[in-house]
């Protein structure tokens, strides 16, 4: 019995190991897709130390909120992959 749980692991790990690049290339595309996607609203003065008063709240609503929680939970993913990775090998 304790050789076939360790040979179960074995799979599975192997299994995770096959699967992770392609898993990984996934969440790339959709991680560089919504931090594409969202809205900037310093524009180039931002860019170079200027603004436009800034210091303002602003509000996410509807799809600026999804592509903002579906940015996060993304990259969050990503990094875990990453460590599996770096765990993996």
């Amino acid at each position: 019995m304790h050789f076939l749980l360790n040979y179960s692991n074995i799979v599975l790990m192997m299994i995770i190991a096959t699967m992770l690049p392609y898993i990984q290339i996934i969440l790339s595309i959709i991680l560089i897709t919504a931090i594409l996607l969202q809205q900037s609203d310093s524009g180039i003065g931002g860019a170079l130390g200027g603004g436009d008063g800034g210091g303002l709240y602003h509000t996410r609503r509807g799809f600026e909120k999804f592509l903002f929680i579906t940015t996060i939970v993304t990259s969050i993913l990503f990094a875990v992959s990453a460590f599996v990775v770096i765990l993996i090998k």
